[in-house]
């Protein structure tokens, strides 16, 4: 099956910017199917007053509500930022087979000088299962969003 990345990134990098417009952090992700968008989500940590809305958490939440393990595994996670360690965890018990990131985890640490620093590959590798990771793609693209956020909230 071809997998056409930049489409779906493009569309991860639009859900951050959505999420920043609406008093969120920059953080957006969708799961794609045989080529559909099933699920979109964007960090709702503020929000929603829990600093575990990230947009991959919220998407894999909503993930597991709707759809079968065995379907996941099939999926595959587009993000606008490599997924951090907490998401890595609940991305790798969900089953998802996939996981597609614009900006990489280091990237946004120089950014905004926050993140565990530990590369979602790190997480996978340490498990049974494989997921299969691509990234970081687009990078550029996804940093100016950041760019946008982080010195507003006056994080060097």
């Amino acid at each position: 099956m071809q997998h056409n990345h930049e489409t779906y990134l493009r569309e991860a990098i639009r859900l951050s910017e959505a999420a920043m417009a609406n008093g969120n952090e920059p953080f957006g992700a969708l799961l794609v199917k045989d080529g559909q968008v099933i699920l979109r989500a964007e960090n709702t940590v503020f929000t929603g007053r829990d600093m575990t809305n990230h947009a991959e958490m919220n998407l894999v939440k909503e993930a597991m509500r709707r759809f079968e393990p065995t379907d996941l595994l099939e999926a595959t996670l587009y993000t606008s930022t490599e997924p951090c360690a907490m998401c890595s965890g609940a991305i790798y018990w969900s089953g998802i087979g996939r996981v597609v990131f614009a900006c990489s985890e280091a990237r946004l640490g120089q950014i905004a000088g926050i993140g565990l620093a530990v590369p979602c590959r790190v997480v996978f590798d340490s498990g049974a299962r494989r997921v299969e990771v691509i990234g970081p793609l687009l990078e550029e693209e996804a940093v100016q969003t950041h760019m946008n956020y982080w010195p507003r909230r006056g994080v060097e």
